[in-house]
């Protein structure tokens, strides 16, 4: 059966407002001024789904929103990239998600609001919208509490369907990591956790332990590790991809969410793992050019000239 879009992704959908060039974290009945301020689209699926659609994977998107300003932005911000919106709730009953950033160097600081992201679940998801695609990303299960529980019925009926299937868990802001790995993984064909989260989700500090925990598995596991690269297990085998290094980072909001759009965006057209390890990487290292999670991938041209002009890559 033909496919109608390459992949579908599910998940949280908000706005970002970024401050930048602050010079320290405010503390608490303290004041600090940044000197750039940006108003973007955020959320990691929606960075995901955006970028992976300017690098030529057709996407299609399910995530819910508010009907108010924000949520017209983020409605409006999708469909200008060429991504699918059909499948977007609005909801009359929650506002729009955001998310305040504070950038200091190369660390940050967020709130988030979840709003209507919050309500998003598997009833919200058809059979119909899940047959239209070949793949089913899932990012940020821990600030959807809506599909939270429902999040392994998911990804088990995507595979029963047909589709592969990824995941990036992304940071639980509650530190509870209260989902059942192992059963989660029976159904995930790629496995997208940064070091910090994988180590939290397996309890523990020790990055080798963490590691070899999910060495045994031939499903894919791809770790993200910021400047030190990235890291691709499968059975027994591991590659380490050395990173992309931006001598002039505008900020690294949105990186792994790149990287996830660059790996999966070679993994759908049966590339080797290897490749797709370095096209994520890559494709990581040219989020950092521009603010936002968004900023670099404007058009494919752009990124194909932030590859060759910074990064000495012709892609």
């Amino acid at each position: 059966m033909a496919k109608k879009y390459d992949v579908i992704v599910v998940g949280e959908l908000n706005v970002d407002l970024i401050l930048n060039k602050i010079d320290k974290f405010p503390v608490i009945g303290k004041e600090v001024l940044a000197d750039q301020m940006t108003l973007t689209l955020g959320s990691s699926s929606a960075i995901f789904a955006s970028n992976l659609q300017t690098l030529g994977t057709s996407v299609t998107y399910i995530g819910k929103l508010g009907i108010d300003d924000f949520g017209d932005y983020i409605s409006s911000a999708l469909k200008n990239k060429g991504v699918d919106t059909k499948n977007i709730i609005r909801s009359s009953n929650h506002n729009t998600g955001a998310t305040i950033v504070l950038n200091f160097q190369e660390d940050r600081a967020m709130v988030t609001y979840p709003g209507a992201m919050s309500s998003l679940s598997i009833q919200d998801i058809s059979d119909e919208a899940l047959l239209s695609s070949k793949h089913l990303h899932v990012s940020s299960i821990f600030l959807q509490q809506g599909l939270k529980p429902g999040i392994t019925k998911l990804l088990k009926k995507a595979k029963e369907l047909g589709l592969t299937t990824s995941l990036d868990p992304q940071w639980d802001p509650a530190e509870k990591w209260d989902i059942d790995l192992g059963e989660l993984l029976e159904y995930v064909d790629v496995f997208m956790p940064n070091v910090t989260e994988l180590k939290a989700i397996i309890g523990t500090n020790d990055f080798d332990i963490a590691i070899k925990s999910i060495m045994h598995s031939n499903k894919i596991t791809v770790v993200k590790d910021g400047n030190n690269g990235a890291y691709l297990c499968k059975g027994n085998k591991m590659i380490h991809q050395p990173a992309f290094l931006n001598a002039d980072v505008a900020d690294s909001i949105g990186a792994g969410d790149s990287f996830n759009a660059g790996f999966i965006h070679y993994y759908i057209q049966d590339k080797p793992e290897k490749d797709c390890l370095e096209f994520g990487a890559l494709i990581g290292a040219v989020n950092t050019t521009h603010s936002g999670g968004i900023g670099a991938f404007e058009s494919l041209e752009q990124v194909l000239q932030i590859t060759k002009s910074t990064f000495n890559f012709s892609i």
